[in-house]
């Protein structure tokens, strides 16, 4: 009788031990950030697929549950009440529970309060009216196809219901398939942005769908951010996902109002937009294998700052004509309304080449002919530099204030905390350390270079930042500092070399976020860096990317995200520069070192790196110290001396230490 006995009782424990608990999760967004109500969920274990039942608060909730690729077992659960709700899956006595949080598809998540006034465009964007105070308007879906007629430019539109065009053009995706070039278009309001959401789909084949490949689409999705950098309060133009390089190779394209600086300079709003028009489009497609982000300017400091402060949206980005973030970039283009006041008026004469060796840009035509011509400088600190169809007065619009929810108010004016300060800038000391500039015009420069008041106004004294905004500005992220999830990301980075014809899109920013990986990791081995490459190629570095990613993707072995991005970095995606008869050259991109590219594209500057500042540009307010006459170079008299000394009361920057209250963000994921 023992040893029957023994025996069920091993048996029993085996049958425990090995049967496996159905688990569920979330895979369109995180757990406490669903949005619009509709989540896609993947199951784990063992449980048949016709035995899974969903309930939502305690009440049965219709969810069809498939296997999808892979093999997975996936769910569409709808219907979602906005808060919190306990989700729990059963099959038969096995049970899994989880607990969501849906916001509206309105928004906000995690970006604090809604911007007010906030203009709604959808008429302007042809989306129709806008139906509510968050701007919503329905979805529209629309049919395009590319001809093979050379004559026709862009994509044409197509009839899903009607023959097909004579001149309907054919392409092959990455994946090598052969399909009819037709571009399914949706557009509508997510987070009171109007997106745009484009894949190719042959309307007569079974649609893409989270159960569901096609062969059009090779499962990779593209996000554009564009670029600009303007104050919000507006839903600003629709923005276009009909990007026929990446559409032709099978990538899904996606993009929005919101992921453009220029319509709302908040890169936590466009964070959220991203995050939200990335889960529905994961709700109704299914899981990228890959989101990558694409954009320039404005879109490479979007792209970097998601990377750095919310790690997981994005899996690799390719910046171009990039820029760190924008907090770092205001002060020195803000400097060149100042140093444009103080260069006229004076006793002292200034040469075209004198005022670029004190703006520490390649020409002082970027100052004039850029940065002001475009405004802004000083627009960005100025709030009354709203867009046209903002009510007069009714908003402030400083890069700050655009970004309240992130710097805080000041309780004594109740405007945004400024981060912005020039107290102890020596203006031009690099150009008279080196002989480029007298005594006598750096001295009068200084006194006569003043700051902004809270309004943008130009005035004598030097501008002094809120400490507390600066704590905000570096710990809330809205300052690259190379950390965070920033450095776990492949970053390929490639720009045109402008710097010589007033273009603001200076060489030496690529290279002041490779200084900031390398301060924050110890290294920038997950960054490439690419200068001047042919336009043509561009399309190529989306193909590295994806290479980039696949060979992480496969790495099983042991080691940190930063570990794995930079030991399956494909051979051929290297630093390099290109002629201008489209040689390659393959070496190191560096601000100042020895090689071909550096002699080709020499790098240069802005004001605060000509004042001493580092390579990293990331200093609001420097640290001070005693001003002394041994650090200079060259001689003042003691009367230039004592006038430097009132200029600079509390000292001069010691660029030595770091800025205050400089620092890394807090953590990711951050609420507001």
């Amino acid at each position: 009788m023992l040893r029957p006995l023994a025996f069920l009782i091993w048996l029993a424990l085996v049958g425990a031990l090995t049967a496996q608990e159905i688990t569920v999760r979330p895979l369109s967004s995180r757990a406490d950030m669903v949005t619009g109500g509709t989540a896609l969920v993947e199951v784990a274990g063992t449980a048949p697929l016709p035995e899974l039942r969903l309930t939502v608060n305690g009440r049965e909730t219709a969810a069809a549950f498939r296997t999808g690729p892979g093999g997975r077992v996936l769910g569409r659960i709808e219907g979602l009440p906005v808060g919190k709700s306990r989700v729990e899956l059963r099959a038969g006595r096995q049970k899994a529970r989880i607990e969501v949080v849906n916001y509206p598809i309105t928004g906000p998540v995690f970006s604090g309060p809604h911007q007010a006034p906030f203009v709604c465009q959808t008429e302007a964007a042809g989306l129709g009216p806008a139906l509510d105070s968050h701007c919503s308007a329905k979805t529209q879906i629309s049919w395009v196809y590319k001809s093979n007629d050379p004559a026709k430019k862009g994509f044409q539109p197509f009839d899903p219901a009607g023959p097909r065009p004579a001149d309907l053009a054919r392409t092959t995706t990455t994946h090598g398939h052969a399909v009819d070039f037709i571009v399914r278009r949706e557009r509508g309001t997510i987070n009171r942005a109007i997106y745009e959401i484009a894949i190719v789909q042959d309307p007569a084949e079974p649609m893409a769908d989270p159960w569901t490949e096609t062969k059009a689409w090779n499962r990779r999705l593209v996000y554009t951010f564009g670029g600009g950098c303007r104050a919000g309060y507006r839903q600003g133009g629709a923005a276009s996902a009909l990007n026929e390089p990446m559409l032709a190779l099978g990538y899904a394209v996606a993009a929005s109002s919101l992921n453009v600086l220029g319509n709302n300079c908040n890169d936590l709003v466009s964070a959220e937009t991203l995050m939200m028009v990335k889960a529905h489009f994961v709700t109704r497609f299914g899981v990228p294998v890959h989101t990558i982000g694409w954009g320039g300017s404005g879109g490479s400091i979007q792209q970097h700052l998601i990377a750095q402060n919310y790690p997981g949206l994005l899996d690799g980005i390719l910046p171009t004509a990039s820029y760190s973030d924008i907090i770092s970039v205001a002060p020195g283009t803000a400097d060149c309304s100042l140093l444009e006041h103080a260069f006229g008026g004076g006793s002292s004469q200034w040469t075209e080449e004198q005022k670029t060796a004190v703006s520490g840009y390649a020409t002082w035509g970027v100052c004039t002919k850029g940065w002001i011509k475009s405004g802004y400088s000083p627009a960005w600190v100025s709030p009354a530099a709203c867009a046209p169809v903002v009510p007069q007065g009714s908003a402030r619009c400083t890069l700050e204030d655009n970004q309240v929810n992130a710097f805080g108010r000041d309780p004594k004016t109740g405007h945004a905390r400024r981060a912005l300060d020039n107290v102890g800038v020596q203006y031009g000391l690099a150009a008279f350390q080196a002989g480029k500039i007298s005594a006598a015009q750096f001295v009068e420069l200084n006194e006569r270079v003043g700051g902004y008041d809270h309004d943008g106004n130009l005035v004598a004294e030097r501008t002094v930042a809120d400490k507390a905004g600066l704590r905000a500005a570096y710990r809330t992220g809205r300052i690259n500092s190379g950390g965070g999830g920033l450095g776990t990301v492949p970053i390929i980075d490639f720009r045109a070399y402008v710097d010589l014809s007033d273009n603001i899109h200076d060489r030496y920013r690529s290279l002041a976020t490779r200084a900031r990986l390398k301060a924050a990791n110890g290294h920038a081995d997950n960054q490439v860096i690419l200068t001047n490459p042919p336009p043509r190629l561009s399309i190529s570095f989306l193909r590295q990317m994806d290479q980039w990613l696949d060979n992480i993707a496969k790495d099983t072995s042991p080691g940190t995200a930063a570990q794995k991005v930079v030991r399956n970095r494909p051979s051929d995606v290297v630093d390099a520069c290109w002629t201008a008869t489209g040689e390659k050259i393959a070496e190191p991109q560096t601000y100042d070192g020895p090689g071909r590219c550096n002699e080709l594209y020499p790098n240069h500057g802005n004001p605060r790196i000509a004042a001493g500042g580092p390579l990293r540009d990331d200093v609001i307010k420097c640290a001070l110290k005693p001003l002394n006459p041994a650090d200079y170079s060259r001689p003042l008299n003691n009367e230039q001396l004592d006038r430097l000394r009132r200029v600079f009361p509390e000292g001069v920057c010691d660029y030595s230490k770091p800025g205050v209250e400089q620092g890394t963000i807090d953590g990711p994921w951050r609420r507001y």
